[in-house]
Parts: structure tokens; sequence; C-alpha cells
């Protein structure tokens, strides 16, 4: 059969991961996955694709346009999830229907957005994220916040900074300047893409109060602590908007009580691509990349488009954009630990199955492999070097294991009986 070179090619938007960069990748998920565990969230697995109206643009996710769409047999049209929160929501209203009392969930797994080639994004990304869900708190804002910043410590990220608005900000501002549905999201536009001189325009046609022009104008520079919330209140009358200050303000002290609102930066500004969010929303960012590494909020009116009224709160991290952060930054991250390769003979193979069942008892990481007559053993000392082993134990008769440490070049000898026998005996 004739081979096409273009069989080892993958596709635009989505790459191999491999070899020492994967084994770091794992570590950061485990250490992240470690953290969501101790605050007492439990694994949840969703499908990778769902029915289309799961994800459409009315829930406030991703546009058609976004989604990979395909066919069933019973033609119906299915699609690669874009996001994994919808699907959270839609297997809780169903697994959960009576509980009112507050649940959590933690994920890891891939999304898919079609994204156009120019952005040079990938359409593949791996998320690992948390939910908690019943609990309409600020105390539940607070610790996912606090959550995500742990996180972010347990992966390596050491400056970083977390910006934290509330979608009650532009909502409430938009209701006091009467503008409707259509008006509303058009100016959400214009800021989202930081196109102030549109906005403004826009403004100028509405003709709001100048005073509540100058604060949509100037909303990306309310930036900063507490005080900014001060500031703003002293200018709006909006209940909602209102309230929204209030829970920021309540959210920010009890970070201080966490001890991470070194962390946290007030954002008034800022908002969110996904429109389900209904209250506190954050974002994280970093140094090498301009754009966020985590995301989260408030969704509580989500879950409700699945048949069940719940309250939610959650949280993101991308995990593609974390590893390109952390090796930009050139933080070290530990890959996994060395292994060890038994090299015997067939002669000598029950041996070796019981040596490397001794080591894997005690939780090493062991390889086995039969020598061939081909190879000398500096060909075996070059592939344990290349493929990460820290060193070879080779069987070389029934009583003699030639020990060869890679990293420090030595070599020694040791009975066979006396290794299998150490420290407890055979397992």
């Amino acid at each position: 059969m004739e081979f096409n070179q273009e069989f080892l090619l993958t596709p635009e938007g989505v790459r191999d991961i491999y070899g020492e960069e994967c084994e770091k990748r794992v570590t950061v998920q485990e250490n992240i996955h470690s953290i969501m565990k101790s605050y007492g969230f439990k694994d949840i697995q969703t499908p990778g694709y769902e029915f289309f109206d799961i994800f459409s643009q009315k829930r406030g996710t991703a546009s058609a346009g976004e989604m990979f769409k395909f066919f069933d047999r019973n033609n119906n049209t299915l699609v690669l999830r874009p996001d994994i929160t919808p699907s959270i929501a839609r297997c809780f209203a169903k697994y959960y229907k009576e509980e009112t009392l507050p649940v959590r969930f933690c994920y890891t797994g891939n999304t898919y957005k079609n994204n156009t080639s120019y952005q040079g994004r990938l359409k593949e990304t791996c998320q690992l994220g948390a939910e908690l869900i019943n609990d309409p708190s600020s105390d539940a804002d607070g610790e996912m916040i606090a959550l995500t910043i742990q996180c972010l410590q347990k992966a390596g990220l050491e400056q970083f900074q977390l910006n934290i608005g509330h979608a009650g900000i532009f909502s409430g501002l938009a209701e006091e300047a009467a503008l409707g549905h259509d008006e509303e999201k058009k100016l959400r536009e214009y800021l989202e893409n930081k196109n102030i001189f549109g906005a403004e325009e826009f403004l100028t046609e509405k003709k709001i109060s100048g005073e509540l022009k100058d604060i949509f104008i100037h909303l990306p520079e309310y930036l900063g602590g507490p005080e900014l919330l001060d500031q703003l209140k002293s200018k709006v009358q909006n209940e909602e908007l209102l309230s929204a200050i209030e829970r920021l303000k309540n959210v920010y002290a009890i970070l201080e009580i966490y001890g991470l609102s070194d962390y946290a930066t007030l954002d008034l500004g800022l908002l969110n691509h996904y429109h389900y969010y209904t209250g506190i929303v954050f974002k994280v960012y970093t140094y090498g990349t301009g754009e966020a590494v985590a995301t989260g909020g408030r969704y509580d009116s989500l879950i409700c488009q699945f048949g069940k009224q719940a309250p939610a709160v959650g949280v993101v991290i991308l995990l593609d954009r974390l590893m390109t952060v952390l090796f930009r930054q050139d933080i070290t991250l530990p890959a996994a630990g060395k292994d060890t390769l038994i090299l015997y003979r067939s002669a000598n193979r029950e041996m070796a199955i019981r040596l490397g069942n001794r080591y894997r008892g005690d939780g090493l990481v062991v390889r086995l492999m039969r020598k061939d007559g081909a190879y000398g053993i500096e060909r075996y000392q070059e592939y344990a070097k290349s493929s990460g082993a820290g060193g070879i134990l080779y069987i070389e008769d029934e009583e003699t294991v030639r020990i060869i440490d890679i990293a420090a070049g030595t070599e020694s000898t040791k009975n066979i009986g006396e290794m299998i026998l150490a420290e407890g005996g055979t397992h």
C-alpha cells in the first residue's frame, strides 16, 4: 500500500501532546484536581457531544457558527461541546430534581470551538472546572474565587491578577439608561471589543444624561479596590446596580478573610462572552498571554432552562493557556518520577517479573524488557536515557543483577535474591 505523508498531519486547530510536555501537563492537572477535591468537589463526566439545543445561543453559550455540527441516524443535530457548564446544568436538572442543598461537581474535559483560522487559537482545548450548585450566597462566590487562586498557585503560577466584576453592573446601567434588548446587546459588543469610540457615538445618539454616558465610557477604567464601589454608588440609583455593588463588597471582604485579596482587583467594566452569567464574574490574567487563563462566575438562570430552579457559581481553568504561560514564564514544572528499566533474557523471565512486582509494590515505576540479542547493553543505556529512565537493572544470570545508574554514570552488582526479599519480602 502506498503511504501518504499527509496521514501524519493533524487538522487545523488540534495538536499532539507527548513526551515530557504531556507528563508535565498531567502533573498540573493532578495538582489542580487535588485542590478541588480538598474543597469537597466530586468528579463528574458528561458526554463529549450533545444535542445542539443544549448549547444554543439563546442559552447564552456559543453561536451556531462556532460549533462543530453533525447528524445522528435519526437526523438529530448534534454538536461537539463548546462549553461544559451547560452539560453539567442539564445533568444536575436531570439527576438532582429534588435536591435543595448544595452540590459540588468538578471535571476535566475537552471542548471544541470552530474558531476562524486567523485567530491562531486551538479548536480543541482542555478545561478543568468546578461548579457549586444550590448555594446563592456571597460566601459561595468568595469560596469559588479563593479556590481558583489556590488552584493556580498549586499549578505553579506565581504572579497573576484575578479581576472581579458583576453582570448586574452593566445590565443595571443599561436599565437606568432605558436601553432596549437590541440596544443593550449592541453597546455590550462595543465595550467587549474595547471600541470606546463606537460606544460614545452610540450613547450620544441615545441622548442619555451626561453623567450616565460618562460612566459607560469610563467603565473599563473602574479598576482597583473597594473604594471604587463607593464612587460608583454615589452616582447611580438603579436597584440592580446598587445590589451588585453590595455583592462585590461582600465578596471582596470574604477574600480578605481567606488572605487572598492581594490577588484580586475589582473590574467594574468586566464582561463575559457567555451571557448566562447573572452575578459575580471573574477572569484571571498573567504574563505571557493576552487572554484569561481562568474564568468564572454566577449563573443563577441557566439551570432553570433545563427544568429546575437552582442558583450556581463556577470556574473553568483553561489548561492549554495555563501551560503556555508556565512555559513562557520559565516556571519549572516537575515531570513524572524516573522509571526503572528491568532488562532480562528469556531464561531469567521469572526473576525479572518477581523483581518488577517487588518494586511496583513499593510504588515505583518499572518497565520490563526482554533483551534482544541484536543489541548490546550500550544501546539499552542510550534508550533508557532518551526515554526518561533513571537506571537499568540488568539480570545477567540467575543470581546477579547489574545496576546501571544513568544519571550518575555508575555501575554496581547485587544478588537478585537479596533485592527481591529486601524490605518486606516478595509482593
